[in-house]
């Protein structure tokens, strides 16, 4: 006889299973629960894209963007795990078997599988129009719910040298590279890197000491020699290169900006020899290494003057809003590998999930995925109009502030709900091959600490406050989202907050810079925390408007309340509701 009864969640179980039996039952059935599509299973992304495209060009990307969140969650999700393991990891080979040196790296084939897949989807190749960020970063948000892949890091590191050589590179080297870096074909597309750091100086590139010698007066090709410490993807095809130039002085002001081919003309090795392979605590299938530049050759990238001026604009801008993409879509696996855990765990006769508990996790995860993604997509939106020319002096403001708060706010953000996920799993969470989450945990660790530790961005955010009044800006920005709400109580509440943290930051800056930076990363929590609300209130109302759902600006206040008013339950109304449904 198979009496049927049920877990507390209405999915049957026969009676007569044993308890240990009816755990892995429930495992498998978790497992199952994996999206099986990024995309599809995302009606936060979906809703977001379509409020900053609009309908007509929303429905236009839509097929792109499911057939690749198919492959991410099922092909590219298996041999990303496969390539992760340590015994796959990537290995230096210095000299090939007759003792030729070759500077090889060598990947476990899984690697360059996920990499055919990945750079199929056109995710490069769309920079080839401008105003095309929005598109290429909602693809590579749902390529980072893997984590980092071994991928996204190269892919973020050749968005930029494309920009750089849209921007600045001669016609001979657009002609040249362009095609290749654009190319999604896998085996015939030109991967790139940057090659920044040295061992003295990381975050203060300015301590940097690689030369730079002119091989003819009249050309713009010169010899690099130097060593350099973090070369991530060291076995691209292209780097750029910071490098001094002599007689134009001292700090970042005597950096010029090269670009270096792994092989010459002839198809020989150029002059950069790897030293070893970082063992790096996350994004093990990246390859990272230490490099010394022997002659190596390289071209000019602009005037030498600008190089580091150059390297912000179009390279540390473009990794720092591929960064917060990426730790966003950490954030989401993570958010929904425990979300379809606690529908699937169960304890004391009833699913997890109806833990009043486990809900209040769950939506707080669930909203702050949700509000640093919102951040994110705003600023790719303001990046496209600007490349489309709709720029002015408080679009280019608001960037300059919002890329640099939003990269150090989102990884804190994205480190708090994996760490939570973990939690929520329990013991499992904490074993690698359980789920995904401690591999999450480690690359997020790795963002946090890529293009600018925490402390660097708030240096020099509060710099570009002081010299240049950027908040103004920011806060124009937000002003003008939470305008759109039609909820009077909620606008006004939001606007209040505008006005106290604007009171605030004058009070900060009365103080001496370096009193008024143990006071200012708090405050700047919560003015980005405003900003990711304010982001999400945009795309609430155009919901609402729209009559498509009230999920948005339930997120929205969520987030608001807690983050940025810092309420506890017990003071935000019908707060054991919200969360419940947001749970739903």
């Amino acid at each position: 006889m198979n009496i049927k009864s049920t877990n507390g969640d209405g999915r049957s179980k026969p009676s007569h299973q044993s308890a240990t039996g009816l755990g892995r039952t429930l495992l498998e059935n978790w497992l199952a629960d994996q999206p099986d599509n990024y995309f599809t299973r995302d009606l936060n992304l979906q809703r977001s894209l379509e409020y900053h495209w609009g309908t007509e060009r929303y429905g236009d990307h839509v097929p792109a963007l499911i057939n690749f969140g198919a492959v991410l969650a099922t092909v590219v999700n298996r041999l990303v795990a496969e390539a992760n393991q340590q015994e796959n990891a990537p290995r230096l080979e210095r000299f090939g078997a007759h003792g030729k040196r070759i500077e090889q790296i060598s990947f476990h084939p899984s690697h360059h599988e996920a990499g055919r897949h990945i750079y199929n989807s056109g995710m490069m190749s769309v920079y080839e129009q401008p105003g095309n960020n929005l598109l290429s970063l909602a693809m590579f948000y749902l390529s980072a719910q893997n984590g980092e892949a071994g991928h996204n890091c190269p892919a973020a590191c050749t968005a930029g040298l494309i920009k750089v050589l849209q921007a600045l590179g001669d016609p001979t080297l657009q002609n040249k590279y362009l095609p290749r870096l654009l190319d999604p074909d896998y085996d015939r597309h030109f991967s790139g890197a940057q090659y920044l750091t040295e061992v003295q100086g990381g975050s203060d590139v300015g301590a940097n000491d690689t030369r730079a010698t002119r091989v003819d007066p009249n050309s713009g090709v010169w010899l690099l020699n130097g060593e350099k410490w973090f070369c991530s993807n060291v076995s691209a095809d292209l780097a750029l290169v910071t490098a001094r130039v002599d007689g134009q002085g001292q700090g970042t002001r005597g950096l010029g900006l090269f670009l270096l081919p792994r092989r010459l003309e002839d198809g020989s090795l150029n002059g950069a020899f790897i030293h070893r392979l970082k063992d790096k605590l996350g994004t093990r299938s990246l390859a990272t290494a230490e490099l010394e530049l022997r002659d190596a050759l390289a071209y000019q990238v602009g005037p030498t003057e600008s190089g580091f001026k150059n390297v912000m604009r179009y390279v540390i801008n473009t990794s720092r809003i591929y960064n917060a993409a990426a730790v966003s879509g950490n954030a989401r696996r993570a958010y929904v590998t425990a979300r379809t855990y606690a529908e699937n765990r169960s304890a004391f006769g009833r699913s997890i999930i109806h833990f009043p508990l486990v809900q209040d996790q769950l939506a707080n995860m669930r909203a702050a995925s949700a509000a640093m993604l919102s951040g994110t997509l705003q600023i790719l939106r303001t990046m496209d109009e600007v490349e489309l020319g709709k720029s002015d002096e408080r679009t280019d403001g608001f960037l300059r502030l919002a890329i640099n708060l939003n990269k150090y706010r989102s990884a804190v953000l994205a480190h708090n709900v994996i760490v939570q996920a973990i939690e929520m799993l329990g013991g499992n969470g904490a074993i690698e091959d359980f789920s995904i989450l401690p591999r999450l945990l480690r690359d997020n660790i790795v963002y946090e600490n890529w293009e600018g530790t925490h402390n660097v961005l708030l240096a020099q955010v509060q710099r570009d406050i002081r010299r240049y009044g950027l908040d103004k800006h920011f806060i124009t920005v937000i002003t003008h989202l939470i305008e759109r709400l039609a909820d009077v109580e909620l606008s006004k509440a939001a606007m209040e907050q505008v006005e106290y943290i604007t009171a605030e930051l004058v009070e900060v800056l009365a103080m001496d810079e370096l009193t008024a930076a143990i006071y200012f990363r708090p405050l700047m929590d919560r003015l980005t925390d405003l900003y990711y609300s304010a982001s999400m209130f945009a795309e609430g109302a155009w919901a609402e408007r729209e009559k498509k759902d009230r999920t948005k600006l339930r997120l929205a206040k969520l987030f608001f309340d807690r983050n940025v008013l810092g309420k506890e339950p017990k003071d935000i109304a019908y707060y054991d509701d919200l969360v419940s449904r947001l749970c739903g």
